[in-house]
């Protein structure tokens, strides 16, 4: 009989497994794909964004839902301390970039997936899936494997991630383990993902990344969202950092309308925008409308722009009014594109929802449905932005339980 059998080895499950190993415990990581770690791999665009360099309090503020569930779990298991495991405990030298993200200084993800599996060294790793939780007199007693064996174990971890990046092994198997054990849960739906857009713009523009602009998301006409960074137009609609914030904001899309509104110039005052306007057609004054914009948008955008400006390109610069600047001026800070939906399951960066976490012990990720059943990472109904907060919960709410061993 185990310690411990904890499912899944992504992040969480690889995180605990070792922070279990090194309490003295007998552990057993399950994993159903062939390979460990694998959409460890692909975070980060295969940089792997560990965590993000900043204390508790401002680790919360990015958590998008729940973020009092994770005080605790935060403060015992801090970004600092994960850093200083990767760093001094498991030999990963890391950076920390724009936003406090953090990588490994060899931006190689699989570096991280090798620390992870030599921190769990000593755990068996089997390559089987769970079928069943045994459940015994309000108790998890151990797991039923999908070839009929049964393992028992004092403590049941379920770590299996969401339903984002299927091919990577995040298949919900998790959440139907958790309904099994009678627990509530919340719908997953895609967050962190590329936004769905009819407007034709979009395609006429994909792969132009525009750096430095603000990106607002609205709501009907309230404004939910509002950030300055990058993001890229794409054949479907947009994508890129901002795209992927503002869509864990997006609540449900048939009783509400979105739109996302790009300003293509934030360090300009509408004023500003139009004197620079003004200077910059005075000294392209016999070019033709797109050749005026020469200076002001970048190449792909500007055949769109004059479309979306509705003049006659044959217009030269010095013929522009002063009624048409203005108008110019209003679409490069408010371009319009309408949102129609999310992005698939399959491609977004995590799941939104997942098991209620008003039936797990904050403190312990421990069931309260039933004893010896616990839960980390991705298949709580817990969330976050990008830039390392997302892996950071997984190692957080895994060595939550660990310690609780």
């Amino acid at each position: 009989m185990e310690d411990c059998i904890i499912i899944g080895a992504g992040a969480a499950g690889l995180f605990a497994a070792g922070a279990a190993v090194h309490a003295g415990k007998r552990v057993t990581v399950l994993e159903h794909m062939d390979a460990p770690g694998k959409k460890l791999l692909i975070t980060g665009k295969g940089r792997c964004n560990v965590t993000n360099n900043c204390g508790p309090d401002e680790f919360l503020k990015n958590v998008r839902r729940n973020s009092r569930f994770l005080y605790s779990a935060l403060n015992a298991c801090p970004p600092a301390f994960v850093m200083e495991l990767l760093e001094k405990g498991l030999g990963v030298p890391l950076k920390t970039e724009r936003g406090r993200r953090v990588f490994p200084q060899s931006d190689r993800a699989q570096d991280v997936l090798d620390a992870l599996l030599r921190w769990a060294k000593g755990a068996r790793l089997r390559y089987e899936g769970a079928r069943e939780l045994m459940l015994e007199n309000g108790r998890c007693t151990g797991v039923r494997l999908q070839s009929g064996e049964a393992l028992r174990a004092g403590a049941v971890l379920v770590a299996t991630g969401g339903v984002s990046y299927p091919v990577t092994g995040s298949t919900g198997d998790g959440y139907k383990l958790a309904q099994q054990a009678g627990h509530t849960l919340i719908e997953p739906v895609p967050s962190l993902v590329s936004l769905v857009s009819h407007d034709a713009d979009c395609k006429k523009m994909m792969g132009l990344a525009l750096k430095n602009v603000t990106l607002t998301l609205f709501e009907d006409s309230k404004a939910i969202f509002d950030e300055q960074g990058e993001m890229l137009f794409t054949h479907f609609g947009i994508s890129g950092p901002l795209t992927l914030s503002a869509s864990s904001h997006l609540g449900d899309m048939k009783k509400h309308k979105y739109h996302a509104e790009i300003d293509l110039k934030p360090a300009l005052s509408e004023e500003q925008l139009y004197d620079r306007i003004t200077r910059d057609f005075a000294l392209q004054a016999n070019h033709a409308a797109q050749g005026a914009l020469v200076k002001l948008l970048p190449a792909s955008m500007q055949p769109v722009m004059v479309a979306r400006w509705d003049i006659d390109p044959a217009t030269k610069a010095n013929q522009i009014t002063r009624e048409q600047k203005r108008e110019l001026v209003r679409l490069m800070k408010h371009w319009n594109v309408p949102i129609d939906a999310r992005g698939d399951l399959a491609h977004a960066v995590i799941t939104s929802g997942g098991v209620s976490v008003r039936e797990v012990d904050p403190r312990t990720m421990q069931s309260k449905k039933a004893l010896g059943l616990y839960f980390a990472g991705e298949v709580l109904d817990v969330d976050a932005y990008t830039g390392g907060y997302n892996l950071q919960i997984a190692f957080c709410t895994a060595q939550s339980f660990a310690n609780h061993l």
